[in-house]
């Protein structure tokens, strides 16, 4: 039993003695892939103040405000002609319910449209 005691413990220092020369010749750096570069050739990390950020981001907010705008503009603009046909189209002593309904939508989106504006300045 001593005998593969100690025959287990020769290979293995065998197998360090081979395995030491490798090592020492690494210099301390860790093999990384092709892919993953290692060193001050690695360059910087570009990080940005978070006064830059604020004005990104408000400037972004801004950007979907104008869209908003232009999209729910467009849509005051749709329903204003739809309105104007049927009240063209109707009788002078008929109010129909679906004339009260396209007029409350519009005044919404009007109103709408004016707190985006207010907001954008």
């Amino acid at each position: 039993m001593k005998s593969k005691t100690c025959l287990l413990i020769f290979s293995l220092l065998a197998c360090f003695a081979t395995a030491a020369p490798a090592l020492a010749q690494n210099d301390g750096r860790i093999h990384l892939p092709p892919a993953v570069q290692q060193g001050p050739d690695t360059g910087t990390i570009p990080v940005k103040s978070a006064d830059q950020v604020d004005r990104e981001r408000s400037a972004k907010m801004q950007e979907l405000r104008q869209e908003a705008i232009r999209r729910d503009t467009e849509k005051l603009f749709q329903l204003s002609v739809e309105l104007k046909d049927y009240v063209d189209k109707s009788s002078n002593n008929v109010l129909s319910l679906d004339m009260i309904k396209k007029a409350e939508t519009i005044e919404k989106l009007a109103h709408s449209v004016k707190d985006k504006m207010k907001a954008s300045r």
